[in-house]
């Protein structure tokens, strides 16, 4: 790998640049209003919020498009709530109020999630935003499960994510305060439990066993698109050695991947995971609506610096991972030798 053209030698060349473009992004940042910065992703929200009644309202008809139409609704706000909620909750990006942050990280990472909000961030923020395509750290490796072959792992494993996440997080509550463990059980209960109630109330599921089927499905729904776009966006790229990391412009540029924009997950997963996944890597606080904004600032200056900028399609990702899923998910990822980057 061969040092990047216009950067300035030594350590200081890759915090420059890193400065450089933060005062670009900086500018248009304040240069927005409110709703550009927080206001599109919460009202995003707040409207998966509202379309929770109907859907589950539409799961009481007999009608076979009704009832698909029901599940569809629950499953996207589901996804809509877990994932692009608790990303920008756990990012502190959905309002400047400490305490306000703190309330929505846990109810939508504890509450609609069913995990812990400490170990989100935690294992999120601090290892895999800290050291991302680090070895052993923040190298996306949880993903990975090399006990599996490539056909059931990008096809069946995805289903099992429902039921793993809550079992995580209450095996890990062992290694946490007693109050942060009792705080974290009841509102993973809660939720659960809600979810649960609302289909036998609301619903009119007539048994529990028919119920806790439709939970499952609906937060199944996009199983499959949340696990390979975990695993598309870093993993089969250039990895770094504890010892041996890049600065920080360099680690992003090289190690994180967008995938083009596509509808339905920009909505549930949003943008800063789909379309704008490096520049979420190197503003983090920035909202889904602010990366998409920033895009072509981070775009236009990497290219100028001649730094990698990383796109790539779903689909040439999955047939990727289908014809190298050893390489890539089996085996130990050699380390990139990044000669003049150090």
């Amino acid at each position: 790998m061969e040092p990047a053209q216009g950067a300035p030698p030594g350590n200081g060349g890759g915090e420059a640049l890193l400065g450089e473009l933060e005062a670009l992004v900086r500018d248009v940042e304040r240069a927005s209003s409110w709703w550009e910065r927080r206001g599109v992703d919460c009202a995003i929200l707040g409207l998966s919020l509202l379309a929770l009644p109907a859907g589950f309202l539409c799961l009481r008809s007999e009608n076979v498009l009704v009832l698909g139409l029901g599940i569809t609704i629950l499953g996207v706000s589901h996804y809509t709530l877990t994932v692009k909620g608790s990303h920008l909750a756990t990012h502190g990006a959905l309002t400047e109020s400490k305490g306000w942050s703190k309330i929505w990280e846990l109810f939508f990472v504890e509450v609609c999630l069913a995990f812990s909000a400490e170990y989100a961030k935690y294992g999120h923020v601090k290892i895999h935003h800290g050291y991302t395509n680090v070895l052993g750290l923040g190298d996306s490796s949880t993903w990975r499960l090399p006990c599996l072959n490539r056909f059931v792992y990008m096809f069946l494993s995805p289903l099992l994510i429902p039921i793993i996440t809550p079992l995580v997080a209450v095996e890990r509550l062992r290694k946490v305060e007693l109050r942060l463990a009792v705080r974290t059980l009841g509102l993973i209960s809660l939720g659960l439990y809600a979810h649960y109630w609302l289909l036998l109330n609301v619903s009119g599921f007539r048994s529990p066993g028919s119920a806790l089927l439709c939970m499952f499905i609906t937060r199944s729904l996009l199983a499959h698109p949340y696990l390979h776009v975990n695993i598309f966006q870093h993993i089969g790229l250039p990895m770094f050695s504890r010892d041996k990391k890049p600065r920080r412009i360099h680690m992003m540029s090289l190690g994180v991947l967008n995938l083009p924009r596509l509808p339905v997950l920009d909505w549930a997963f949003g943008h800063s995971l789909i379309s704008c996944h490096v520049e979420h890597h190197l503003f983090p606080w920035l909202s889904d609506n602010m990366c998409l904004k920033v895009k072509p600032v981070v775009s236009q200056f990497l290219h100028e610096k001649k730094l990698r900028y990383n796109e790539d399609s779903y689909l040439a990702r999955f047939r990727l991972f289908l014809s190298h899923y050893e390489e890539l998910m089996v085996q130990t990822p050699p380390i990139t030798e990044l000669v003049g980057l150090q």
